[in-house]
């Protein structure tokens, strides 16, 4: 067989061979087929999750999200990494073509006296230049094209982790946006009852100086202003305290005219009106991410097999050889040279077969991650739908709460100037309407909060 029929015969094993990794099938997910319940479940709308900019319709908070999207250090990262798994996988990918190059060497020796036929030492040379394969391994067993596949997956699960990033990133900017809406609502109302409060008790402090009113409800109301006061000096901490918390996410700094006053009413999400199989969830990035690694870890056995048997390697060029280099490219110096290499392995101290094992475990580990992020977004989504109907149920109440304890304070107060009942009354009805303004504007947050929640679970779209 001649050196271009074999180098032929290479090649084409080396492009057609099979791989030993074992056949893969998606797992079946360890979850219902659908959510059930009194519930509501996501529609067919639904199946590639709601876009961000539809869900969010806040002008504000969809500027202070775009904001992050740009300057975001995170993302910037998981940016990086795509680029590094890329050129990783390229690298990988180019294992499997010839490393062809130009070789050149020359040497010049002395031959002592001793090592002569005529008893004359004498210098020799010898130059030469060769184009053509520097190194060649024969992929007839699948070895690298399994670590190849096994490159490519790790380099699609982190395209699909920074995806994850990104719905991470736009949920963690809306839930930051609305706690300071909510802190900054309770801001105002909290100033707001201290300015009524303090008006109150400047009026008590002039009708105990005509001797109209007694001490103790003058004390009454000093205790209700500065408990006011207070309540005023905490969400201003709190207020700051959340606008460094957006400014982190977003990576600079936003500007104030971006920022809601209070939690604006929310709507239950349009796409959740009818029924749809839990296998949305398998569009989720960071499940398919895990499916992904699932699959490299599944190549990665392939490889770990191919390792049992012989590797071949080629080497080979064509070029010119002469004694001098002056004739270097003169006719009659042409030569080749072929040198292909068998490595078989016959003891290994066992490594083989260890690392065959850790291959098919790493692949168990990477099927039970799988299942359980599967599992865990089930959950999410499951949570999600019930607390969407509880909270809906608790904004009713608690606003029929605040409209009655409001009518409730301005008979109390009523009563009080005319004289009919004791400032205790007053007292009693304004903290108890303070409490209810307050659960309010945190049921509202909670229902924000729970759409930011879905949002992420149903694997928000950029």
């Amino acid at each position: 067989m001649t050196a271009k029929t074999f180098l032929a015969l290479a090649a084409l094993a080396a492009t057609t061979g099979c791989t030993l990794a074992p056949r893969y099938t998606r797992p079946d997910a360890p979850v219902p087929g659908a959510w059930s319940g009194e519930t509501q479940t996501p529609a067919a709308s639904a199946q590639e999750g709601p876009q961000w900019q539809d869900h969010f319709d806040e002008p504000g908070l969809r500027s202070v999200i775009e904001l992050a999207l740009a300057n975001s250090r995170d993302l910037r990262m998981a940016a990086l990494n795509v680029e590094r798994a890329q050129a990783l996988y390229r690298i990988q990918r180019s294992e499997l073509m010839p490393d062809a190059g130009v070789m050149g060497d020359g040497s010049r020796r002395r031959i002592p006296e001793s090592m002569a036929s005529d008893g004359k030492a004498s210098i020799t040379e010898q130059y030469s230049v060769q184009v053509g394969i520097l190194s060649w391994e024969l992929d007839l067993f699948g070895r690298l094209r399994s670590l190849k596949h096994r490159a490519l997956k790790q380099y699609l699960a982190t395209e699909q982790g920074r995806d994850a990033a990104q719905i991470s990133l736009v949920a963690a900017v809306a839930q930051a946006y609305y706690t300071h809406a909510a802190d900054q609502e309770n801001l105002t109302l909290a100033q707001a009852t201290f300015e009524a409060q303090k008006a109150r008790y400047d009026l008590i402090a002039q009708s105990r100086a005509a001797g109209v009113a007694s001490e103790l409800e003058l004390r009454q109301a000093e205790s209700q202003m500065e408990s006011a006061r207070s309540e005023v000096a905490r969400f201003r901490g709190l207020v700051a305290m959340d606008r460094n918390a957006l400014d982190l996410l977003a990576g600079t700094r936003v500007p104030t005219d971006l920022l809601a006053q209070a939690v604006a009413p929310t709507e239950p999400l349009k796409d959740l009106e009818a029924g749809l199989p839990s296998e949305v969830l398998l569009r989720r990035p960071d499940i398919r991410s895990a499916e992904f690694q699932l699959q490299a870890a599944n190549a990665n056995i392939g490889a770990a097999r191919a390792a049992f048997f012989p590797r071949i390697t080629l080497t080979g060029g064509l070029g010119s050889m002469s004694p001098e280099l002056s004739g270097l490219f003169e006719s009659g110096t042409r030569t080749w040279s072929f040198a292909p290499q068998v490595t078989a392995p016959l003891f290994a101290g066992g490594s083989l077969w260890a690392n065959l094992k850790v291959s098919k475990v790493d692949r168990e580990i990477a099927l039970a991650q799988y299942e359980k992020a599967i599992q865990s977004a089930f959950r999410e989504v499951s949570d999600g739908l019930v607390r969407q109907t509880s909270l809906r149920e608790q904004l009713e109440a608690q606003r029929a709460l605040v409209a009655s304890l409001e009518a409730s304070h301005k008979l109390s107060e009523l009563r009080y100037r005319e004289g009919l009942d004791g400032y205790l009354g007053v007292l009693v009805s304004q903290r108890s309407l303070y409490g209810a303004q307050q659960g309010l504007v945190a049921t509202r947050l909670a229902a924000q909060a729970n759409r930011v929640v879905l949002f992420k679970a149903l694997g928000g779209r950029l």
